[in-house]
């Protein structure tokens, strides 16, 4: 296929580059990010989607996302699809993707999961919404940059799939750095608390596959001072996008809301920005009940 790809960063650089390694064309379009090898660099967004089977992009927000939207649905050919990869509102999905399919595009919304590792090995998962049809277009695609692509629903499905999963993931992650704090001053050796909790009930994706204290469990970015894998203020980020999607549902999310306001103080007030999600651990270890 002809592919345009906007948005060359951390992320889509890496998908880019593994598209185009498979033996597709690849046209690229970034502000500031250079094109991987392999790459063509197009001086526009809109000439990077002209005549492209299928456009993806991979942008900051849903502001930006709109912004892009503006500028390549009128320059792409009928029956292409718009495949946004970016995690964003839910409404600006929708909006977006109402507006390419007034205009006979295909438009899905495929969150990732999985992130820069992920992205650069050809492993992520994507969560999609959109129609069958433009879902069968793009599936091979996905198959190449990742290792799973769920059909989720209609469009905004992808997004909503994503919004959940991370917020699961905030407060997953924050009890499980409050119950090692805890286990500390408890006088509880952190190791036993893994043997037990990763064999129990207790047991998570925070605490088996990425668990926040050094030296246990698999290898983490806990083992490498909580330099990010997957950053707090990107965590903070998409709990923030949970709580939005949550009022303008009518839902009640309590835990979300918590796991909101603690990541909002952990990275806009104390030295959570640039660090690991899971570097709460340490800030719990240093403080006292209600300090």
């Amino acid at each position: 296929m002809k592919i345009g790809f906007i948005g060359l960063g951390n992320m889509g650089g890496p998908m880019a580059a593994n598209l185009a390694k498979a033996g597709h064309e690849v046209i690229g379009f970034d502000l500031a990010a250079p094109c991987p090898a392999g790459v063509t660099a197009s001086d526009s967004a809109a000439k990077a989607a002209e005549g492209a089977d299928v456009v993806i992009t991979m942008l900051p927000n849903g502001a930006i996302l709109r912004a892009v939207a503006a500028e390549v649905i009128p320059a792409m050919q009928q029956g292409a699809v718009l495949c946004d990869c970016s995690t964003v509102d839910v409404a600006a999905a929708r909006d977006v993707a109402a507006e390419a399919v007034a205009t006979g595009l295909g438009a899905l919304d495929a969150p990732v999961s999985g992130g820069v590792g992920g992205a650069t090995a050809g492993t992520l998962t994507f969560m999609v919404g959109g129609s069958q049809d433009a879902f069968a277009k793009v599936l091979p695609l996905f198959e190449i940059m990742g290792q799973k692509a769920v059909h989720c629903g209609d469009a905004g499905a992808g997004q909503a799939a994503k919004i959940c999963n991370n917020m699961i993931l905030g407060v997953t992650m924050a009890v499980t750095c409050e119950a090692f704090a805890l286990a500390d001053k408890l006088g509880l050796d952190r190791q036993k608390m893994f043997d037990v909790v990763s064999t129990s009930s207790g047991y998570s994706w925070s605490m088996n596959v990425y668990c926040p204290a050094p030296g246990i469990g698999p290898q983490s970015p806990a083992d490498n001072d909580y330099k990010p894998g997957f950053a707090a203020e990107l965590m903070l980020k998409d709990l923030r996008l949970s709580q939005q999607a949550a009022e303008g549902a009518d839902a009640e999310t309590p835990m979300g809301q918590l796991a909101t306001e603690l990541y909002t103080r952990f990275v806009e007030e104390e030295d959570g920005k640039g660090r690991d999600f899971s570097a709460l651990l340490p800030r719990f270890s240093a403080k006292s009940r209600g300090a």
